[in-house]
């Protein structure tokens, strides 16, 4: 049984996760700090802070895991400092809180061509990240990196709106690394290895992310 921190729970992925992990018997209290209260659960604790600000001795941070789905665009960030404060500074200070109050394990959604030493700003930044966690000292780290995440958002991202309508036309012609993937199944991955705790670093690709054939039935 085990109290797990989810950092990100008003996004696509994290409000997946947020599901899953309230109907989850294997956990028995889930810790969602976020700026807006989320609708009451009786597993759910809902702390609402201000992540420019996260309190450093709250009791809450004591859990066993971390899911951590914070992220957000350039265009919704509004310039490059800000889009690595919420995808670099805030994963950070989520980690290392946790991991200073005894947290073993901590699932992360990065980024499929995720690369500290790209040219690309935001993959670079998720590469940095991920270089960033492997040193806060988790007995278990999981970097879920997919690539186009798929679901209906509360604000559109226009970009990557037309991008998942292209590629869903084009279907199979597009590499299994390179499909949408569902947001509900990246959730689903980062809780499993939030609660397996495998030990040490592991990654978890686009391509592994994607439903087999049989989930989708012919006719």
């Amino acid at each position: 049984m085990a109290t797990v921190l989810l950092a990100g729970a008003t996004g696509l992925v994290g409000g997946h996760a947020l599901r899953q992990s309230l109907a989850d018997a294997r956990i028995v209290l889930v810790i969602a700090p976020t700026r807006r209260a989320l609708p009451a659960h009786p597993k759910l604790m809902n702390p609402i802070v201000d992540f420019n600000e996260l309190p450093r001795d709250a009791q809450w941070w004591n859990v066993d895991a971390v899911v951590c789905t914070l992220g957000t665009t350039i265009g919704q960030a509004g310039s490059e400092a800000a889009f690595r404060k919420v995808d670099f500074d805030y994963v950070l200070d989520v980690a290392r809180l946790a991991r200073l109050h005894g947290a073993t394990a901590f699932a992360l959604t990065s980024s499929l061509g995720a690369n500290a030493a790209s040219r690309n700003f935001y993959l670079r930044t998720k590469g940095e990240a991920e270089q960033a966690l492997r040193d806060c000292g988790f007995a278990s780290l999981t970097l879920v990196r997919p690539s186009m995440i798929g679901g209906e958002r509360e604000r559109v991202r226009r970009l990557e709106h037309f991008g998942m309508r292209a590629m869903r036309a084009l279907g199979p012609l597009i590499p299994r690394r390179y499909r949408v993937v569902p947001a509900e199944r990246i959730a689903h991955a980062l809780i499993e290895a939030a609660l397996a705790s495998r030990p040490g670093c592991t990654m978890i690709e686009s391509e592994s992310l994607q439903p087999v054939a049989a989930e989708f039935p012919a006719g």
